[in-house]
């Protein structure tokens, strides 16, 4: 099978692109980074979007306002047994991308049409929390997002009825901790935003208050 063709993200020009060399300078990943500031999205949150949110719902108890709980990254393989070089890269780059080890997923049940068994190794995913969770959601909106070519906005229909939300990348290439040269393969993930909303009105103005930026 030929070899995908890859091109490099688009780049920022001018100011935009020193701008984003500044931002990227906080996403550095190991534990010494997080522990040196306050994530700007986690003040954000509390000062701003707090408050927001309860003007806009009427809370009675402040415990009512919703959250950011986690984020789970995953990155599917598909043949991991066979190709498990390929499982080892995509460890290696979900690990750049959140400064986080990952965990490796396994098949619940076996598929016959892609020779998978049950137990086979078929992905990665890390969970996020904390100040990595509002980092690496700063730096998707911020950096990764504005990356994709002619990029008009994410769906505001991929809740799934309890206040949680999805979305999808094709590239990781986006990611400014990957290497371009370095990369053997493109691989999309799967980013589900996991939040304490009782409903999906309560989580879209969450995310959106956070400066997810939803399509009109």
């Amino acid at each position: 099978m030929a070899k995908q063709k890859m091109s490099p993200p688009q780049q920022p020009q001018g100011k935009k692109a020193g701008k984003e060399q500044r931002t990227e300078k906080l996403f550095e990943t190991g534990e010494g980074a997080v522990a040196r500031i306050t994530p700007r999205l986690r003040t954000h949150y509390e000062q701003v979007v707090r408050p927001q949110l309860q003007q806009q719902f009427n809370y009675k108890n402040p415990m009512q306002i919703p959250r950011l709980e986690k984020i789970v990254i995953n990155m599917g393989v598909g043949k991991g047994e066979q190709e498990p070089k390929q499982l080892e890269n995509a460890v290696r780059d979900l690990a750049l991308i959140s400064g986080q080890k990952p965990v490796v997923t396994v098949a619940k049940k076996a598929i016959s049409n892609f020779r998978i068994r049950q137990g086979h190794r078929i992905g990665c995913k890390v969970t996020l929390r904390g100040d990595r969770m509002y980092i690496f959601m700063e730096k998707l909106i911020n950096i990764v997002l504005p990356r994709i070519r002619d990029f008009a906005g994410i769906s505001p229909r991929s809740f799934d009825g309890r206040g949680n939300y999805s979305m999808g990348l094709r590239e990781q290439i986006l990611f400014p901790e990957i290497v371009y040269d370095q990369v053997d393969r493109l691989r999309g993930m799967d980013i589900t935003f996991c939040t304490t909303a009782k409903t999906d009105e309560e989580a879209f103005a969450l995310l959106k208050a956070m400066g997810m930026p939803f399509r009109k």
